[in-house]
């Protein structure tokens, strides 16, 4: 039974996809990485207070602008901060791929005119 079972096999397609030989496509309204539009914040701080991982922080500059600054260790992706923005200061993005060896990388300062970490 098991021979037959392994012959049937051979002639099916495989049910796994060729990540990452192959980009992956990932679903309509995906949360990936959070973009900033620093021409867009208030500074209410609505996200930061939103956010259930604490990985937001916002800073005044002495231009009067804002800036953000976002763990992407301790983000969970849940898009919790894009949904409280009342201005849409934030959105959430289709980039998924944030794997790094160095922790500092994952610590981004969006500075003004930045527009993703």
């Amino acid at each position: 039974m098991m021979i037959v079972e392994a012959l049937k096999q051979l002639v099916h397609r495989p049910a796994t996809i060729r990540y990452p030989a192959t980009k992956a496509r990932v679903p309509p309204r995906f949360r990936g990485r959070i973009i900033y539009h620093s021409e867009r914040c208030v500074g209410c701080r609505l996200c930061v207070k939103d956010c259930p991982s604490g990985a937001i922080e916002i800073e005044k500059r002495e231009d009067g602008r804002f800036e953000a600054i976002f763990e992407l260790d301790k983000c969970v992706f849940c898009a919790q901060c894009v949904e409280s923005c009342n201005k849409g200061a934030l959105e959430s993005s289709p980039d998924f791929e944030l794997a790094t060896a160095d922790k500092a990388a994952l610590r981004v300062r969006f500075d003004a005119g930045d527009r993703k970490a």
